[in-house]
């Protein structure tokens, strides 16, 4: 038996707008959900069973599972009065039932994007003798103070973690969401105290019981931890700019395994169209007259690519979408199933199910579902001193590496015409912002704002014009 526990049950409260209607697990990158991607992947690893730890927003996880559910696959729920990974993972060994053919335990976090061969990695790691081991990711100028961090200590038996500390001031690496346990190391796991105790001083961590502190704990008992440094890029989905970069990591997967075209016996491509690198159109698709598509580029089942539109490289269009008219989709795009990009549309960033964008409207960030744009909406991505933008989550102060000066757009929200939102602003799910308002805040959820003018009325007739 080689087990995986997949954790999905956190709240994801830094997540915001995204998290209203789903856990943020269920959040689909590349228009696959987070969660349904590792399912995926440890299983085609041979791990089996699988356990999936549910809480906040259980019914989208299940959801997001559904296609990929099988006789293997496990539910099991966190105890709300048991907060953390640590507890999410004692929840999902209980799920198990027993242990007495595991030789270790995979476990993953279900909002990280991860190669499959890093998580192969961090198992071989304990199958090699190692104790417990993490897969851990260079900060590459992130600030130590934005994750549970470590350093890496490099032998000649294979690299061991240092230093784990939560939100530390210190630190080379962040984990990466994917570890392994070998058994004698379990009684860690159910001795984790509710709170992370490896904080430095002032660190005031939350009344969470942390997966990364039991590994801590195993270290100041004298048991070293392997560290696995991941050869591919990792995102962890912390916050709304980590979208844009997991799209990026998932489709760079993508693009270097699309080595021609393919193209379905049912697709119809047009000859006035202008096709340059490897594609994949799936069933029923059309790319039509004057369009401009440049691979690597995906197009979903029955999407149309027609009139004109410019679709540049590394771009994913979900089944039975419409991107016409000559618009402009720009590079590392995702738009997800059944949207629109209409005429004369500029787009560049991640969109997803059924959110509409028409009319001269130039947007750059991420569209949550059926996002309605109105006509001539433009999202402003320059300061004019040049700068990123700091973002607020949860009261505090953040500067992304990459994303800041895009506009988020929460689901199911909408824009009047001739809106334009600030660099960096986040629309929160349910809200409309009315035509013509020029947005500088953050919209909370569930609002309504409208622009209240003031006119000035004056008599007028021939006799100004001297009749």
């Amino acid at each position: 038996m080689r087990p995986a526990i997949v954790l999905a049950a956190g709240a994801g409260r830094k997540f915001w707008p995204y998290n209203e209607v789903r856990n943020k697990c269920a959040f689909p990158i590349a228009n696959e959900p987070l969660v349904a991607r590792i399912v995926r992947q440890v299983r085609t690893a041979g791990f089996a069973p699988i356990v999936v730890v549910v809480g906040h927003q259980e019914r989208s996880i299940r959801a997001a599972l559904r296609t990929v559910g099988g006789s293997d696959l496990i539910f099991a729920r966190q105890p709300a009065s048991a907060p953390g990974t640590a507890a999410a993972l004692a929840a999902g060994i209980e799920a198990l039932g027993g242990l007495q053919e595991a030789t270790g335990i995979l476990a993953v976090y279900g909002d990280c994007v991860v190669r499959q061969s890093d998580l192969a990695a961090t198992w071989q790691a304990v199958q090699q003798g190692a104790s417990a081991a993490a897969l851990v990711a260079p900060l590459h100028g992130d600030r130590p103070q934005d994750w549970i961090v470590c350093r890496l200590r490099t032998r000649s038996a294979g690299a061991v973690l240092q230093d784990i500390e939560g939100h530390g001031r210190d630190g080379t690496h962040r984990f990466a969401g994917v570890f392994a346990l070998a058994l004698p190391a379990l009684p860690y796991l159910n001795a984790a105290p509710g709170v992370m105790t490896h904080v430095p001083v002032g660190g005031m961590p939350p009344v969470e019981s942390e997966l990364t502190d039991v590994l801590a704990t195993m270290q100041d008992d004298g048991i070293e931890v392997a560290g696995v440094e991941a050869a591919h890029p990792c995102v962890d989905l912390d916050k709304p700019w980590h979208i844009l970069q997991a799209n990026r990591a998932v489709l760079q997967e993508k693009a270097a395994a699309l080595t021609e075209c393919q193209i379905a016996p049912t697709a119809r491509i047009d000859d006035g169209a202008e096709i340059s690198g490897p594609v994949l159109v799936e069933d029923g698709a059309i790319i039509g007259k004057r369009v401009i598509l440049e691979g690597p580029a995906w197009v979903g089942a029955g999407a149309r690519v027609v009139n004109g539109a410019i679709v540049r490289q590394g771009t994913f269009i979900g089944a039975r979408s419409r991107v016409s008219d000559y618009c402009l989709v720009g590079e590392g795009c995702t738009i997800g199933n059944e949207c629109i990009v209409g005429h004369g549309a500029e787009f560049d960033g991640v969109m997803l199910d059924r959110a509409y964008i028409y009319h001269y409207s130039e947007i750059a960030g991420v569209l949550g579902m059926a996002v309605d744009i109105g006509a001539a909406t433009v999202c402003g991505t320059l300061r004019f001193d040049d700068a990123d933008t700091i973002h607020r989550i949860a009261g505090r102060r953040e500067l992304p590496g990459e994303g800041a000066n895009a506009t988020y757009f929460g689901d199911y929200s909408r824009t009047g015409v001739n809106v334009i939102t600030q660099p960096g602003v986040k629309i929160g799910a349910y809200s409309c912002v009315g035509p013509g308002i020029v947005l500088y805040a953050d919209v909370p959820s569930r609002k309504l704002l409208l622009l209240k003018q003031e006119t000035i009325a004056r008599d007028w007739g021939p006799e100004r014009y001297g009749w």
